[in-house]
């Protein structure tokens, strides 16, 4: 298969490679930048970004501009040609003064999902960030489209769809979950996207995501009309991933059958590694010691058997007994510490190998 740039607005990588961004603290500059310097879009993750920043505790918001600041001149420095994007969640009760740390420290991109970010083409405006909504259905995509056309009078630089096979919080019920490979397949999905794009004149980058692992996977959706992929799991088992060495290893050693479906706090499910505190959770021997971030607006504080930032930072900092890793469904084929450079170049190989089935032509 010939590979194309994927290039959102006039921000360009080699590699049609989105790294999927990872909080806490588990995708910041280090492989960010290392996947940008290898010819993808490197991602940093926005949530609570400051989590290890002197003086986190007496002003998270502070520590997190700080960091978010300093992350991207890092992966600057690692990477001064490639495309650096941020990934920023609307349910943050943070997100506008994330959005503008992200725009003063020289972000190409904003990813911005969990939840629809309406409001964000009037925070970004007057500066040349590209906006990139992520979404999970054709229905999200065309609101999106019309909302800021009619208000902001500009259409998305791109999307990112996740499909219900990808890490972390999904945005999907657990019926939907549960159709991951029937009416919710992430092909299904990508081809209602496509048409849905095509009907309405927007016709933006697509990079497609969830579940993928090897670029045999990333080729057909790239055949099918994807701009691009985004590859989050895979990424946590390299030598630059910011992730501790214990966070790595839970990785390394996972199961399929170790893989589950969590109610989170914020209201969403979520695919996670079970453990002793998911199954302690489970059975409602654990409970919140106060909320100690209120990062996010959807947090059921008052109920919530755990605070989901507390468990986020402490397997940030390689305690998983007190917290837990979110993972992609495919989490379990990893088997090895890889560099970025060997990864990416070993997923190049495996998309310009693939062949398409005889009958059928690249769109």
């Amino acid at each position: 298969m010939e590979i194309t740039p994927l290039c959102i607005g006039n921000r360009c990588a080699k590699l049609p490679i989105v790294q999927g961004g990872m909080g806490v603290g588990i995708s910041l500059s280090g492989l960010a930048g290392a996947v940008a310097a290898a010819g993808g879009i490197g991602t940093i993750s926005g949530v609570e970004i400051g989590f290890n920043w002197p003086g986190y505790r007496r002003s998270r918001r502070n520590a997190n501009r700080e960091a978010m600041l300093w992350h991207l001149a890092e992966a600057r420095r690692i990477a001064p040609e490639g495309v650096i994007g941020v990934n920023i969640m609307v349910a943050l009760t943070d997100y506008e003064q994330t959005v503008a740390a992200a725009i003063d420290g020289g972000a190409d991109i904003i990813f911005s999902g969990a939840g629809l970010p309406l409001s964000l083409p009037a925070l970004a405006e007057g500066s040349d960030v590209k906006l990139v909504p992520i979404i999970s259905s054709a229905k999200a995509a065309s609101l999106l489209v019309r909302n800021w056309r009619q208000k902001h009078g500009r259409t998305p630089d791109g999307f990112v769809l996740e499909g219900p096979l990808a890490g972390g919080h999904l945005g999907f019920t657990r019926e939907q979950i549960e159709q991951a490979h029937g009416d919710y397949a992430l092909e299904k999905l990508l081809a209602e996207v496509l048409a849905e794009l095509d009907r309405i004149e927007a016709r933006v980058p697509v990079i497609a995501g969830g579940g993928l692992y090897h670029g045999s996977e990333a080729a057909r959706l790239l055949a099918m009309g994807a701009s691009g992929v985004q590859i989050g799991t895979r990424f946590v088992t390299t030598k630059e991933c910011d992730a501790p060495a214990a966070f790595k290893q839970a990785y390394l050693d996972a199961s399929e059958e170790d893989i589950v479906i969590i109610q989170s706090p914020v209201g969403m499910p979520g695919r996670a590694l079970s453990s002793e505190f998911i199954k302690s959770v489970q059975l409602g021997e654990k409970n919140p010691t106060g909320c100690m971030a209120n990062c996010i607006k959807s947090c059921g504080r008052q109920a919530a058997p755990y605070c989901i930032a507390q468990a986020l930072m402490n397997a940030a900092k390689g305690n998983l007994k007190d917290g837990f890793t979110f993972v992609g469904s495919r989490v379990h084929l990893a088997d090895t510490i890889v560099p970025v450079k060997d990864l990416m170049e070993n997923l190049h190989r495996e998309i310009a190998d693939f062949q398409l089935p005889e009958g059928i032509d690249m769109i």
